[in-house]
């Protein structure tokens, strides 16, 4: 919906108002429709709109409550707004507008820190309490709505992208060795609270946190995913038919949920997949008469192709949506492929961030909200690795490291040269990834390996891979994509279903019980697809060159990032050195020194 930004300044000095002006100018395209500005005392934010819920100029940002002395910027939507609004009319409090910004204002003065519990939607924001001198950040249960920091001994700076706080300046851009590790790693996941840049940090998701003028910070988690079942619950006693029912229903409350919120029209990003389509469906259901839908895609190579137009178009035909329908050649990939890294608030090496970057361009023209299928796959098993995993032996790392790790940590020394490995020799004996993971499958509130899997990659890997990637690249052309998938009431379900049930017919069953009938056989019956590029796969021809220029540029070999013999043995064969996960190493590489170059560096695409 929107970008924000702002400084408290510890030290008794000023905001940097130039400091402020450059973060926004930065975020202008997350907030295209207005710009705006708040300082007082140590504290100074600014803001990006978006205008998505009451188009009006009361519901303008910064918002400022003079009453309350409570001043607030936010990014996201709260879907259950107008509940909570009549809530608290009934406690006597008085609105000036009509939007979820003021909602947000209000539940914190009648609640305090405990207000998120009662938020419904995705959200990142900061409200600078006057009379407590503290500003309060919270960002979303599943982190859909990213929010950056930098802290200093002066003072502390948050912005919705990196670039922000690049631009702000003062910031350690030394890479940090331990996100690198997660970035080549885990499929470019980095988990927060680390970036790849020493100095800029995130906040986790269902994180809050408190910093004062005197520098104090305090962070906690507010939410945490239950994947266990309870033997005294209902729900227990529950049959396979009696779960998928309940899994329509929650559905079709988050689809409904995620397109009432909104006083401009909401369309549907359709891949084509089973995802997309039955989003289509569940809106059809939900009475929805005029639905726009966009597709995009891209050239065949041999081994793949490169749309999925044949899915798409029989959904369109079903429920005569107003289509719009996009191919896009490999010489317009390659052109806007800077363009579209240049926009990536980190590196982010899966195939379709580019394919969203311009089919987003595109959809901008038409709508300024889309609802999309992201998380589908993590929150009801479907991808091709689980089962996998689940016919694994040995421990929850071992199961889950062979068939997800995009290289082992012997291969990671091998990659990096010894400028960023560990300092010291026990230091290179330890896989910080590897112990990541462990830690994280351990937590408790997870009763099979499954639930402990997919626990993990909802609240943590599906954030900085598909998730991150949704909004940077819809966002960088104003336009706001919610994710229904996730909406916390379906996830929360999901994660207590028998895991059986979610990876039976190949996984996602319920969703494609749910949709037997609504949509056509071949949609759901199909094989899964990836929103694919084959070209950044198969790498060869013109973007074989690319990513050979960019690992032998002057500016590659200033960094000494990798190893000459690792980068010479990908150029060589390209397309023999896949991960896992079948992306191209090659391409990872490539893609984070040319990310480096343009957004760090400050080199011209």
């Amino acid at each position: 919906m929107c970008g924000i930004s702002g400084e408290l300044r510890f030290d008794g000095g000023m905001p940097d108002q130039a400091a402020l002006v450059r973060m926004l100018a930065t975020l202008t395209r997350r907030g295209p429709d207005s710009e705006g500005y708040y300082s007082a005392g140590p504290i100074a934010l600014g803001h990006r709109r978006l205008s998505i819920i009451d188009l009006s100029e009361r519901a303008s940002q910064p918002m400022i409550d003079h009453a309350l002395e409570l001043a607030i910027v936010f990014n996201g939507t709260i879907y259950n707004y107008r509940a909570l609004r009549a809530e608290l009319q009934t406690l006597g409090f008085q609105f000036f507008s009509e939007g979820d910004t003021e909602v947000i204002v209000k539940a914190y003065a009648a609640w305090g820190e405990l207000c998120v519990a009662r938020l419904d939607g995705m959200f990142a924001f900061a409200i600078w309490d006057t009379r407590k001198q503290h500003l309060f950040l919270v960002r979303d249960r599943l982190g859909i709505k990213p929010l950056y920091y930098s802290l200093t001994a002066q003072g502390f700076r948050f912005a919705s992208t990196v670039q922000a706080l690049l631009a702000a300046g003062g910031v350690d851009t030394a890479i940090d060795s331990v996100a690198l590790h997660h970035h080549l790693t885990l499929h470019a996941v980095v988990p927060a609270p680390h970036t790849l840049l020493k100095g800029v940090r995130k906040l986790a998701p269902a994180a809050i946190c408190t910093v004062n003028a005197a520098g104090v910070m305090d962070s906690s988690i507010y939410w945490h995913l239950d994947a266990t079942r309870y033997t005294l619950t209902p729900e227990s006693q529950w049959n396979e038919a009696e779960w998928i029912h309940a899994t329509h229903e929650v559905l079709r409350n988050a689809v409904k949920s995620h397109l009432d919120a909104a006083d401009v029209p909401v369309g549907v990003l359709l891949s084509g997949g089973l995802d997309s389509s039955l989003l289509v469906a569940l809106l059809a259901e939900a009475g929805v008469e005029d639905l726009r839908t966009f597709s995009v895609g891209f050239e065949d190579q041999p081994e793949e192709r490169g749309s999925e137009f044949e899915y798409s178009d029989q959904v369109v035909q079903r429920y005569g949506t107003r289509h719009h329908k996009y191919s896009i050649p490999n010489n317009a990939i390659l052109e806007r492929l800077p363009e579209a890294i240049r926009a990536m608030s980190e590196p982010m090496v899966a195939q379709d961030a580019v394919a969203f970057y311009l089919l987003a361009e595109r959809v901008s023209h038409e709508v300024k909200v889309v609802q999309s299928g992201q998380g589908a796959d993590e929150v009801f098993a479907g991808y091709f690795w689980y089962p996998l995993m689940q016919a694994e032996t040995g421990s929850d790392l071992e199961r889950f490291r062979k068939h997800y790790f995009d290289r082992s940590h012997a291969e990671f020394l091998q990659t990096v040269t010894t400028a960023y490995h560990p300092p010291t020799t026990a230091a290179r004996a330890t896989d910080p990834t590897s112990a990541l993971v462990a830690r994280l499958l351990a937590q408790p509130q997870a009763d099979t390996f499954l639930d402990r899997v997919l626990r993990m990659d909802v609240t943590t890997l599906i954030v900085d891979d598909p998730v991150k990637r949704v909004d940077n690249m819809t966002m960088a052309w104003g336009l706001e994509a919610r994710v229904p998938f996730l909406d916390h009431h379906v996830v929360e379900l999901a994660a207590r279903m028998p895991s059986e049930i979610k990876l039976k017919d190949g996984g996602k069953h319920p969703l494609k019980a749910i949709a037997r009938g609504l949509l056509p056989d071949a949609v759901i019956d199909r094989p899964k697809g990836y929103f694919p590029v084959p070209a950044l796969k198969y790498v060869r021809g013109p973007f074989l060159e690319f990513m050979r220029n960019v690992l032998g540029s002057e500016a590659c070999r200033r960094r000494g990032l990798f190893r000459n013999e690792y980068v010479d043995m990908l150029l060589a064969a390209p397309e023999e050195y896949l991960t896992p996960l079948q992306g191209s190493k090659l391409w990872h590489l490539a893609l984070l020194e040319c990310w480096l170059q343009l957004n760090v560096d400050g080199i011209p695409p």
